[in-house]
């Protein structure tokens, strides 16, 4: 059932709007359940290897919260849309090629098929993930409404997806997000006992 990867014992689907701490929490998790455990895993990545390669760009800086990844991602968005239609499982393959540990952070999910995806190939191990943060926390580490982007199916094509499994509140309170990274933590390790 599982394609190209193990099998995980776990998929957690992170989405949430730009600068709401997606990487961050992710990254924070995959700290504390260390690297042999948990995978990040970002369907941007190959998106942007692939963008980077037809449009001879530096792959590297596509990958970092920079003006020059910014200065592409409206393009890079339409780039994504076009192969997305064609084959919606098409990023989905990729990240998940050879990976081996048992617990799985996809930190970017964005689009209802990402998640039909996982929950087609990996059934009852995969649980949805929503980080919120309110507008004045996403501005205040960075974050500028930019049209095309920000009201684009990338950044909203989750808004009305309904229940998620978890939701992260991540509105600058450190204690309120600690607290709610321990109750994950201790379900993740539930699942691995």
């Amino acid at each position: 059932m599982a394609p190209l990867g193990g099998a995980p014992r776990l998929v957690l689907l992170f989405s949430g709007k730009r600068k709401s701490g997606k990487d961050f929490v992710t990254e924070t998790l995959q700290s504390r359940l260390g690297g042999n455990i948990c995978a990040v895993l970002r369907l941007s990545g190959p998106l942007k290897e692939q963008y980077a390669r037809e449009h001879g760009l530096d792959f590297q800086r596509l990958l970092d919260a920079s003006t020059y990844k910014e200065a592409y991602r409206r393009d890079m968005i339409l780039w994504g849309e076009e192969k997305r239609q064609a084959d919606p499982g098409f990023f989905c393959r990729k990240i998940v090629e050879g990976v081996s540990q048992p617990v799985w952070l996809v930190s970017d999910t964005r689009r209802v098929s990402d998640i039909q995806w996982f929950q087609g190939a990996y059934g009852a191990v995969t649980q949805t993930v929503r980080v919120v943060a309110s507008e004045q926390s996403r501005q205040h580490r960075g974050w500028v409404f930019t049209p095309g982007v920000d009201d684009a199916e990338s950044e909203c094509g989750l808004d009305n997806f309904g229940n998620f499994d978890w939701v992260i509140e991540n509105h600058g309170d450190e204690q309120c997000l600690e607290d709610q990274l321990e109750n994950l933590l201790e379900y993740i390790r539930a699942r691995l006992s």
